[in-house]
């Protein structure tokens, strides 16, 4: 019972360990996309300051902001980081663009309205992804956003409000006022509305040339108030992926881990069960090896005796002047003495330990030899006995196998009726193997006594012992055979010792 407690509670903490070690991967594996994602919103921050670089060098005119220049500046921010950089939005206040750059953003879409963040599987997209207080977040924040116009509205207002005679030191000819070169009065407007304090950050107040009402309206449409970046997500992915497959293998690795040692532990339990196991048999097999021996020596020494009234019980049945009765008596004790001494005999056969002294036997004389020695039996019950095969030399001893071959073929005329018929048949399997049969045309043995058979005591034979076939299979075990009980078409049995080992 300590035992089973003792693997319950280890398979417990291994289970917990296993659990602890995929709860730890899980959580490693979310901090290490967090860090990711914590990168790519920094990484969109620097891109968010290079952006307020590009959006200040563009101001012309207190604010007002060349849209041609201003995209074209932001197409060649999105080609340098392609790799991270996807798009930019420029917004106004109704979250309208007024100018944009990269893969084209669907603001309403997109589902981020009233959001800073929304993440999917290919891009994140980012809204005023910088801290209040910095230069761009400031600048487009402020009283006086810059107002994003193209250059061709730029000229044309210019023209209108401003423009109707050419600045100082430049004559406009005959040409017509919408093909003025907007540049020089950008440069000149520019330079005109440098704060006093000598900075080079210019003043975006309400330019000049343009009236209240009109800078209000275009304020409102053209007044950039919030902005949009669009990153792309391959490289969180891709560190993702990484980190997941990395993940993923530990926590294969320590799967595989557990489970070893599981079994490791169970083989560990398994292996002391069958220790016990096999302690207790050895000692069951001592003390039974000791009651052999002590049954083997009680049968021999029972022998003696068995002996002495068999020879007295003789002497009675031979004497003339006893009555018949008497004789008749006397013989009938030498008849059950011999039983019970045969009986003996097959158990001190038996139990008697098999030493196995091999020397090369000629086959078919040894077969030849068993089938005189039983001539008698044979010549009492009209059995036929064929001998098959050609002659081939074995090592075995000779003494054992002889016995092995007594044993089968009269346990094979014991099965068979008057004038039966009885094969001892002898092959060669191989250059190395050879096989020996006995085969009867007996009533057979059903398939499931087939293996009961060559137990102790077992027999279908009302004058058998039962020790006949124990002892055959004693035998060719101890020789390193096989022997098998086979049926006999189209009827009897056959018992068939395979693996005997041919001389060179």
């Amino acid at each position: 019972m300590q035992p089973r407690r003792n693997s319950t509670l280890i398979y417990g903490l291994l289970a917990g360990v296993w659990l602890l070690i995929i709860a730890w991967q899980l959580a490693e594996h979310h901090r290490v996309r967090e860090n990711a994602r914590v990168a790519l919103v920094n990484r969109a921050k620097d891109i968010s300051t290079t952006l307020g670089i590009v959006l200040r060098s563009q101001r012309r005119f207190g604010g007002v902001v060349s849209k041609e220049r201003l995209e074209a500046s932001l197409t060649e921010l999105v080609r340098l980081e392609k790799a991270e950089l996807s798009g930019i939005a420029l917004l106004n206040a109704a979250g309208e663009m007024v100018a944009s750059a990269g893969t084209g953003i669907d603001f309403q879409a997109r589902g981020i309205a009233g959001t800073t963040e929304h993440w999917d599987e290919q891009t994140a997209t980012l809204l005023n992804p910088v801290d209040l207080g910095t230069n761009l977040t400031s600048d487009i924040e402020g009283t006086n956003p810059p107002i994003i116009l193209s250059r061709q509205d730029i000229t044309n207002r210019f023209a209108t409000n401003r423009m109707s005679m050419p600045p100082p030191g430049e004559s406009t000819g005959s040409r017509p006022m919408n093909e003025i070169n907007p540049a020089p009065i950008f440069e000149n407007a520019t330079n005109r509305m440098r704060p006093r304090d000598g900075s080079d950050r210019p003043r975006f107040g309400r330019p000049r040339w343009m009236s209240e009402e009109e800078y209000q309206t275009l304020r409102e449409k053209q007044g950039v108030h919030s902005f949009v970046i669009v990153m792309s997500t391959q490289t969180l992915r891709a560190a993702d992926d990484q980190d997941l497959w990395l993940r993923s293998i530990i926590a294969v690795l320590a799967t595989i881990s557990v489970v070893g040692v599981g079994l490791a532990w169970r083989n560990v339990g398994r292996s002391s069960e069958l220790q016990i196991r096999l302690i207790r048999a050895s000692e069951l097999n001592s003390h039974l090896r000791e009651m052999n021996l002590a049954a083997a020596g009680l049968a021999h020494e029972t022998r003696n005796p068995l002996n002495i009234i068999r020879g007295m019980a003789q002497m009675l049945s031979k004497q003339t002047d006893a009555p018949a009765e008497i004789r008749e008596r006397s013989r009938a004790i030498v008849v059950e003495t011999d039983k019970v001494t045969a009986q003996l005999n097959e158990f001190i056969n038996y139990s008697r330990p098999r030493e196995v002294r091999r020397s090369p036997i000629a086959l078919e004389s040894l077969v030849n030899e068993v089938v005189r020695t039983l001539g008698y039996d044979i010549e009492e019950k009209k059995v036929h006995v064929e001998t098959q095969g050609g002659p081939l030399t074995i090592e075995a001893d000779e003494q054992l196998l002889r016995q092995v071959l007594f044993n089968l073929v009269l346990n094979a005329i014991q099965a068979v009726g008057e004038n039966g018929r009885i094969q001892i048949a002898t092959q060669k399997l191989s250059a190395s193997e050879a096989a020996v049969e006995v085969r009867d045309d007996g009533p057979g043995v059903p398939p499931e006594r087939r293996q009961e058979i060559f137990k102790p005591y077992f027999t279908t034979n009302q004058k058998g012992t039962g020790l006949g076939l124990a002892v055959v299979q004693q035998i060719v075990l101890a020789h390193g055979w096989e022997i098998v009980c086979l049926p006999n078409e189209p009827r009897g049995a056959i018992f068939r010792i395979t693996h005997l080992k041919l001389t060179v």
